[in-house]
């Protein structure tokens, strides 16, 4: 049996997606944006209820396609808002197409996303060392940097623990712990 970081519980879904994404450094612009919809619907809930929701988000918000969600109605916001299938929460909802238009800007000034988020931490995951999830903490001075400066630019439920959950999903951070049979494996990537 492999040693994972303790909060995937067994729970297949998380377990998969502990194994196979969480941690791993992101350079794609749609992965970044899926991410950053998932942690802002994440807010004052549980990873694993968003991640069961993840396909019907995926639906809902046009695969997320970052230039289709930008350009959502309101009508089409307020059909979602009767959708039990997401999280129905409407300043969440309609917050990502506000964070949508907000992420195109910075696509626009630095050629992509990527290129401007992987700034906050010198263009290089930030390696840490925990023997244990109680070590690990709900923000970063990097993740502080990265709320403010995404406020900023217009996004909203960028809180800096939220950055900091999207860092630890998009592999700006390894938060693995040092048992954890990824913590090597996402050193190597």
């Amino acid at each position: 049996m492999k040693n994972r970081c303790g909060w995937t519980k067994n729970d297949p879904l998380m377990v998969a997606y502990h194994d196979e994404e969480w941690g791993v450094p992101v350079h794609d612009d749609q992965k970044h944006f899926e991410f950053l919809v998932l942690d802002t619907f994440q807010a004052g809930l549980s990873w694993k209820t968003v991640l069961y929701k993840r396909e019907a988000f995926r639906k809902a918000f046009a695969d997320f396609d970052v230039n289709k969600v930008a350009k959502m109605t309101d009508a089409q916001l307020e059909k979602l808002l009767s959708d039990p299938s997401i999280i129905r929460n409407r300043l969440k909802v309609f917050g990502t197409v506000k964070n949508a238009k907000a992420f195109l800007e910075i696509q626009k000034e630095f050629g992509s996303f990527d290129k401007y988020i992987w700034s906050f931490v010198g263009d290089k995951t930030i390696v840490n060392s925990r023997k244990s999830i109680s070590e690990v903490p709900a923000t970063s001075k990097e993740s502080d940097a990265m709320s403010k400066a995404l406020k900023k630019r217009g996004f909203t439920f960028v809180g800096s623990t939220i950055c900091y959950a999207y860092m630890q999903a998009a592999g700006l951070v390894n938060d693995h712990i040092n048992c954890c049979f990824r913590y090597e494996q996402i050193l190597k990537l």
